[in-house]
């Protein structure tokens, strides 16, 4: 069993998030992630002027501090940047961290932020239209090796080459969300890692996990895809890879130490 700690990146410092790197990438933790959000969530007016780091760099700067955690993001959000462009920032982050990085992407659903950064906030269907087409438009150019062309409905590509590629073997796509008709359904035609967290509609249990997995195998079976190429995160005997642990804030180095002296032994 494998353990990632999400850091947060809202309300605070880069000094403070690099403080629990540095521990985390000394300690018997596997992996980092961020979530990616240009205002802090859930999006009150009077907090707006609240430091919001940008993920893309904290990752970057993280993968040129650390030696062994994996790194990526829960999870970036689709509509912020063309997927061509994070393909090469994925691409350039992962020879930074000598193939330590994994890509987390989802659809977007943080409507004020598209609104006070100017960017359209498309129907809940053209996000995951264009979520899925992003994500096969990604894996193409991690796993092709030579220049991609990929003529979509909302993106293109014309003899695109990506270099640097990944650093060793093709970067890990990670799906972020529950939705079982789209987001599960573009996870098992694209994705490598299932990314589950059932705490955001109510406690995470045994038999949740289970029936969204088993949705995840139906796709797959759908797409003529093997469902073992897919790794899960979340509830352990249930078949879960890794458990990732969020909410500890930055400033508290005690409480991301007291796991690892205190619970991530107890699963050796």
């Amino acid at each position: 069993m494998k353990f990632g700690a999400q850091v947060t990146v809202y309300r605070n410092t880069w000094d403070s998030v690099r403080g629990v790197a540095e521990l985390l990438d000394q300690g018997p933790w596997d992996s980092i992630w961020y979530a990616d959000h240009y205002l802090p969530p859930p999006g009150l007016r009077e907090e707006e002027h609240l430091a919001a780091q940008e993920a893309f760099t904290v990752a970057a700067a993280t993968a040129s501090i650390t030696k062994n955690l994996t790194i990526g993001h829960l999870v970036l959000g689709n509509t912020y940047r063309n997927p061509g462009l994070v393909a090469k920032m994925a691409g350039t982050l992962d020879h930074i961290s000598h193939g330590r990085f994994v890509l987390g992407i989802g659809a977007a659903w943080f409507k004020r932020e598209h609104e006070a950064y100017g960017w359209r906030f498309p129907s809940m269907k053209e996000r995951q239209d264009r979520f899925e087409e992003a994500v096969e438009l990604i894996r193409a150019l991690f796993r092709s090796g030579e220049p991609v062309d990929f003529q979509g409905e909302y993106y293109q590509l014309d003899s695109a080459p990506l270099s640097p590629g990944c650093y060793d073997e093709p970067i890990p796509i990670l799906i972020g969300g529950t939705g079982e008709k789209r987001t599960l359904r573009t996870l098992a035609r694209h994705g490598d890692v299932m990314n589950l967290d059932g705490w955001a509609r109510g406690p995470m249990t045994r038999e949740y996990f289970r029936h969204k997995v088993s949705v995840v195998n139906r796709h797959c079976e759908d797409a003529g895809r093997d469902p073992g190429e897919i790794r899960h995160g979340e509830m352990i005997d249930a078949g879960a890879h890794e458990i990732m642990i969020g909410g500890i804030p930055t400033h508290r180095l005690d409480h991301y130490q007291l796991v690892a002296e205190e619970i991530i032994p107890a699963f050796d």
